[in-house]
């Protein structure tokens, strides 16, 4: 499982010209799910996520979580992160969860995340999605369950 995170003080996403989600201060997540990933996946990016210490804190050193901030997350599903490019020019994604899967994971990952009690807005599994977001810092970090 893979994941995108961006540091935001405002982000949206816009699905059929209609808000689906939209966070204040917070994290944009963007995950990919891959065939292989399981419930620990998504507890360990849960934990990495809610106590990444990349807000700034009052001496402006970037020292605080998503909790600490009492920040929220918007959740995007999104298969493309495991798409491959070594060969020609068209993205391979074979490595990508087949849809009723991934889904199942995605919706599982964000009710982890809002069982630790951090707010979680989504846009539409399957769909074509508008995500809009400031990105603060600009703050862009990726984390691979793999990598644990």
């Amino acid at each position: 499982m893979k994941a995108v995170i961006q540091r935001a003080k405002d982000a949206s996403v816009t699905v059929n010209g209609e808000i689906a989600g939209k966070i204040a201060d917070g994290f944009v997540v963007l995950l990919g799910v891959t065939h292989e990933d399981t419930m620990e996946d998504i507890q360990y990016l849960v934990n990495k996520i809610i106590h990444l210490r990349v807000f700034e804190d009052e001496n402006e050193k970037m020292n605080l979580s998503l909790r600490d901030v009492n920040g929220s997350i918007l959740s995007i599903s999104q298969f493309t992160l495991y798409g491959d490019t070594r060969k020609g020019r068209r993205p391979s994604f074979i490595q990508a969860a087949k849809p009723e899967i991934a889904n199942e994971l995605y919706t599982a990952f964000n009710a982890s995340i809002e069982e630790q009690g951090i707010s979680v807005e989504t846009g539409k599994f399957g769909a074509m999605m508008d995500v809009q977001l400031t990105n603060v810092g600009p703050v862009t970090l990726i984390i691979d369950s793999k990598d644990k």
